[in-house]
């Protein structure tokens, strides 16, 4: 199946999901969900797979059901669908996503586990990688990305008060994000073009973290 968009209940569909997060709402609207939400995802990330995926990773979109165990929202379903390219948690992701906020795109270190934890600050810490990086997100910044993740108050342990990447060294997760707001591009053809844009400016960024943060050598939670 070729990507010519996202069908043109997509948006309405996640509308209805947030005010009626139900197994009712849900069964009734599954038609919706698979030809105009989960089709065109998987026509998407197939096409992105080819350029992306040799020699970085492997692509799956991601299940509607939420893992609700510990949860103290017991909502079924998430209220979007995303779906990525990555190697493995944190060593660098190319993602997308589509919910009623309309699209969203993002790279980068989502999730570190300590292991990775200490190798990113380890990377950062040296000149050549950590100025590398430090580059790479000014010139995303620049372009119109959101950086975010979760950061710690204080420096961390072993590090210098006035250590020039310090910003940078409290991160204990790293990513870009860029959103679009629902509008006809999320229903043609031109949104994987949108999207293959984004990644490709998330690329340098992928690459990092593949090459200094690296898979976790932890079993995953």
């Amino acid at each position: 199946m070729k990507f010519s968009g996202f069908g043109e209940h997509a948006v309405e569909f996640y509308d209805g999901l947030l005010a009626d997060n139900t197994k009712a709402y849900w069964e009734d609207n599954l038609k919706v969900y698979r030809e105009d939400v989960r089709a065109p995802m998987e026509a998407l990330l197939a096409e992105l797979t080819a350029e992306f995926g040799p020699g970085f990773g492997e692509g799956k979109v991601f299940r509607p059901h939420r893992d609700v165990r510990f949860a103290k929202d017991k909502s079924p379903y998430k209220t979007n669908c995303g779906a990525v390219i990555e190697q493995g948690r944190g060593a660098g992701a190319y993602y997308v996503e589509v919910s009623s906020a309309g699209l969203r795109t993002g790279g980068g270190c989502f999730h570190l586990q300590s292991d990775q934890i200490a190798r990113f600050r380890q990377a950062v810490d040296t000149e050549a990688h950590g100025a590398a990086l430090a580059k790479i997100v000014a010139k995303l910044r620049k372009a119109g990305w959101t950086i975010l993740g979760d950061t710690l108050r204080s420096k961390p342990r072993g590090f210098a008060d006035d250590h020039p990447r310090l910003d940078l060294l409290k991160h204990r997760s790293l990513y870009a994000v860029r959103v679009w707001d629902p509008d006809d591009t999320l229903h043609e053809r031109g949104c994987l073009d949108r999207v293959r844009k984004a990644w490709r400016q998330v690329r340098d960024f992928n690459e990092w973290a593949r090459d200094h943060v690296g898979m976790s050598e932890k079993p995953a939670r």
